[in-house]
């Protein structure tokens, strides 16, 4: 392929010879880049771009600036962003780039007695699958061993699979819970980090080739190679082991499912099948995987009207539970009636889910032939609900907290659970080692079924918690920017003129993660302790233009109601405060 030769235009009226230096090297980069690009309809939008800056578009200018002034960066989320030509974007220039630079990185870290190898895995996504069989055809081509899941699955399969097929690593093109043009890349790593997500430093090591294959190799050059596809047995694998973490049932349960138009259902009807439990009803509009959403604005469960098509089936069906899935299935979801409301059904949030599944795990543990008592780790995240820590007290179980993310929680030593507010949890670590919400979805309702053979309800079950551990209510600040120093101002406030209330709570102690904290790696997150025992969490979203507020109380006096009641008024104080000191 071949680029034609457009020059920029001049403001004049003289074609061409009117143009700056920085607009000439940003056209002349590219064209590099389309020379290289192997999809037509990036290559169609590329050029529409070069025609209009040469036609002298000032927008066609700032667009091409936006799409070639930075780099996607690779790091330890992998990459992830809008699906559209340029090296700000993804596509299949920057996908291949990156699958040759992670075939480097495996080849030059792989023990000599091992062959470097790795599984890759895509969802329903727009070009998951382009991407996935790119990936897998590079790395061939590179010498590495390359497998191919067989068909588009959720991310807990293709984590599954780095350490069933005992491979280096692994890869899932995803975007889990994105806009509908975006896509992504994550990388887990086997062996010693036991099919966990990349940390540092072996982000900056795969970074460092990935831009070194970029700057020395042409795609069109990158050798290509046949690879292998998975077998069946392998997804098979999943199912049955994760089928293996519930009892068969003592009651079955009315259930709704939704997969919000992603790849969930195929898999959790074959995991439910096996444990035992009856199908739930669907939601129809929203099982077949269908990259565009056209249900929903956002295919995020936890985002406004994400549930009402889920409500709306459950009303009809009487539905005792609702369970969704995110597009990629690695979160999870739950809705419980509730009367009062507009919907007649109540979300619950990732604390609630998280302190409940962490309770069970740890009668579990106590209950373990050979033991004497629990044993293990319960870890969360540092901006999710202290509640976990409660259960860990309780039960005399270890507990972590680590920085957000499930890289972080999956590596806690001895882990028997692990979650993370946002609606993530890892329920057995041994199939898995990373959020996943299939088998979140089976501990949920396992222990629902349970319930409702003693006549209790979810509802109910949380007011035990409630009166066991005390009352833990959390809430959260979300703040969207236009210009993300906004955000650095408003960090750079707080640490220079740390608050001495919140609200009229007074602060007891701040710790700064900059630097790092009591083993923690550095954070960009401000810890505030106020004196009554609540606690706020300051940071930067790590994937959206946000600073986050993360709000912890709780209660231990008087009855539930008394508790709860005490609880959400120092919520509210805590809000009130905390918006006050972020404007």
């Amino acid at each position: 392929m071949v680029l034609d030769t457009i020059q920029p235009a001049d403001p004049s009226g003289n074609a061409g010879t009117g143009a700056t230096d920085a607009t000439s090297t940003l056209v002349a980069t590219a064209g590099a880049w389309l020379n290289q690009d192997p999809d037509p309809e990036t290559q169609a939008e590329l050029r529409a771009l070069l025609r209009g800056v040469a036609d002298g578009d000032a927008g066609a200018l700032a667009e091409l600036h936006s799409r070639f002034d930075d780099r996607l960066a690779f790091g330890t989320a992998g990459l992830r962003g809008a699906i559209a030509a340029g090296s700000n974007r993804m596509n299949r220039v920057l996908v291949c780039q990156a699958a040759a630079g992670l075939a480097a990185f495996l080849i030059k870290t792989t023990p000599p007695d091992r062959v470097p190898s790795v599984v890759i895995g895509y969802d329903g996504r727009k070009n998951s699958q382009v991407f996935a069989t790119d990936s897998a055809a590079v790395m061939a081509g590179a010498g590495v061993r390359a497998i191919l899941l067989p068909r588009l699955l959720p991310t807990p399969v293709l984590a599954f699979a780095v350490r069933h097929l005992d491979v280096g690593a692994g890869v899932m093109v995803t975007a889990s819970h994105n806009p509908p043009n975006d896509n992504g890349y994550k990388v887990y790593l086997g062996g010693a980090n036991q099919g966990s997500q990349i940390v540092s430093p072996d982000d900056a090591a795969i970074a460092a080739e990935i831009l070194r294959v970029a700057a020395e190799q042409q795609v069109p050059q990158l050798p290509r190679a046949p690879y292998e596809t998975a077998p069946e047995s392998v997804v098979q694998a999943y199912i049955d082991e994760t089928a293996s973490i519930a009892h068969p049932p003592r009651a079955q349960v009315t259930t709704v499912y939704t997969a919000l138009h992603g790849v969930g259902w195929d898999t959790t009807r074959r995991v439910l099948e096996a444990a035992g439990f009856d199908l739930p009803t669907l939601v129809d509009a929203q099982i077949a995987p269908d990259g565009a959403f056209p249900t929903v604005a956002f295919p995020n469960p936890e985002e406004p009207g994400a549930m009402d098509l889920s409500y709306e089936t459950a009303r009809e069906v009487g539905a005792e539970l609702i369970i969704a899935n995110d597009p990629d299935a690695d979160r999870l979801a739950i809705a419980i009636p509730q009367e009062g409301t507009a919907s007649g059904y109540r979300q619950l949030s990732g604390n609630e889910v998280g302190a409940l599944l962490g309770w069970r795990a740890a009668e579990i543990a106590s209950g373990a032939p050979g033991h004497g008592g629990a044993t293990g780790t319960l870890a969360c995240s540092i901006v999710s609900t202290p509640a976990l820590q409660a259960v860990a007290q309780a039960y005399g179980l270890r507990f972590t907290d680590t920085l957000t993310g499930f890289k972080w929680v999956s590596r806690a030593p001895g882990l028997i659970f692990g979650f993370e507010e946002a609606l993530g949890y890892l329920v057995n670590p041994r199939t898995v080692r990373d959020k996943d919400g299939i088998s979140a979805a089976v501990a949920l309702l396992s222990l629902v079924s349970d319930l409702k053979a003693e006549g209790v309800t979810l509802a109910e079950h949380l007011d035990r918690f409630s009166e066991r551990f005390g009352h833990f209510a959390s809430g959260q600040i979300s703040v969207r920017v236009t210009d993300l120093t906004e955000i650095e101002r408003v960090m750079a406030r707080l640490r220079e003129s740390p608050p001495a209330f919140v609200g009229r709570i007074a602060v007891d102690h701040i710790d700064d993660l900059a630097a790092g904290f009591n083993g923690l790696p550095p954070s960009d997150v401000l810890r505030i302790r106020l004196a009554d025992g609540s606690r706020v969490m300051v940071r930067p979203s790590g994937t959206e233009p946000k600073l986050k507020v993360y709000l912890d109380t709780s209660s231990t006096n008087g009855s539930v109601a008394e508790r709860k009641a005490a609880a959400e008024e120092t919520l509210a104080e805590l809000d009130r405060g905390m918006r006050e000191l972020i404007k």
